[in-house]
């Protein structure tokens, strides 16, 4: 199917109900990222489409709205807007959704959407991206990275070390970072890429290395956008890669956190990784490779879900992430009452005060 005969039918229609906060989410991010801005542009109208009509995700990422009480948790100390209550109010059984704009899920798949995009570079596509939809940018993803993972290792690049510097030690291993200034760092990106069997390193023109999936990070980490890590063990081999934008004040925002062939790290690495993670001065933001292993950056630092146990850390973990809730240890009355709230399914099977399971009970 061609990228016109796609365009008419490539979004789903569903009444969001909190679109412009989803479409500003969205641009502030790319602004933050320092985005081209035909990738700007890109992400304002095809994945702000998308996300409307089509991402498909679990509550809490994804809301059906059925009452004025749910609307008015959902919005917080915003105002609900008057067509949503006046339409709540006809019970006309037509649907509106809530999508969460900082959702995991949201949020891996503008990762992926932003690296495809910035791979387009020096491609015919290049300069024509608005004629691709999100649906065919999305499969064109994962068809590229399933030819990565089929490629045998010809051209087999070996290791640089003036092209990183060590940036944390470990017991079993050490975290190491790419230097974006190095001659070197495409190359070592290369071998990174090699060994973990994923797309940072992945150039279009192996020889020269250029294009591609690895021009995407490379060009951000030599402009010093981007920064990029590797913990590695004591034998050097790589177990797990870490992207970060770097932000305005110098802050890093952790982007991905992968482990090989782009899953996440096994858990034998995550206490060191942690600690990695707790040695880096970084936003209050966490990535969807975080949360899959049960990490956060709280409040008080980086931490597992399990070890939340100040009251602050608890709340900000019921509101924005209710979906580990219940892997709090013995959590407030107050986080308890926010998280029924924002996603009382989650709450189903936990020890509740009475009046919190009450209210959860009627709200089922």
């Amino acid at each position: 199917m061609s990228a016109a005969t796609g365009r008419a039918s490539a979004y789903g229609a569903r009444d969001v109900v909190n679109a412009p906060a989803l479409k500003l989410a969205i641009a502030r991010r790319s602004a933050q990222r320092g985005d081209a801005p035909e990738v700007a542009e890109w992400l304002a109208n095809h994945f702000f489409r998308y996300a409307v009509g089509s991402l498909d995700a679990p509550e809490p990422a994804l809301v059906r709205i059925g009452s004025n009480e749910q609307a008015r948790a959902l919005f917080g100390t915003a105002a609900v807007p008057q067509w949503v209550t006046a339409r709540l109010g006809k019970d006309e059984g037509e649907s509106m959704w809530w999508v969460a704009p900082e959702g995991p899920e949201l949020l891996a798949t503008e990762a992926k959407l932003v690296e495809f995009l910035g791979a387009r570079q020096g491609t015919a596509l290049e300069g024509k991206l608005q004629r691709i939809n999100c649906r065919q940018a999305l499969a064109l993803w994962s068809t590229e990275h399933a030819a990565f993972e089929a490629k045998s290792a010809a051209g087999w690049r070996e290791h640089q070390p003036d092209a990183v510097a060590t940036r944390w030690e470990g017991e079993a291993g050490q975290v190491v970072e790419l230097l974006g200034s190095n001659p070197l760092l495409r190359a070592e990106m290369a071998f990174e890429s090699q060994v973990m069997r994923h797309c940072l390193g992945q150039f279009s023109d192996r020889r020269q290395l250029r294009g591609g999936y690895g021009e995407h990070y490379a060009a951000a980490c030599e402009a010093g956008k981007m920064r990029l890590f590797s913990y590695r063990g004591r034998n050097g081999q790589a177990h797990i890669t870490i992207s970060a934008h770097v932000m305005a004040d110098g802050r890093l925002q952790l982007e991905q956190i992968k482990g090989k062939h782009n899953r996440p790290p096994v858990q034998r690495y995550h206490g060191e990784l942690l600690a990695f993670l707790r040695s880096v001065d970084s936003d209050v933001h966490t990535p969807p490779d975080a949360l899959s292993m049960g990490m956060v950056r709280l409040p008080s630092g980086w931490a597992m879900v399990e070890d939340a146990r100040d009251e602050a850390d608890q709340l900000f973990v019921a509101h924005h992430f209710p979906v580990l809730f219940q892997r709090l240890p013995a959590p407030s009355v107050l986080a308890q009452w926010i998280a029924a709230a924002r996603a009382p399914e989650q709450l189903q099977g936990m020890a509740l005060h009475p009046l919190v399971a009450h209210a959860v009970r009627s709200a089922a």
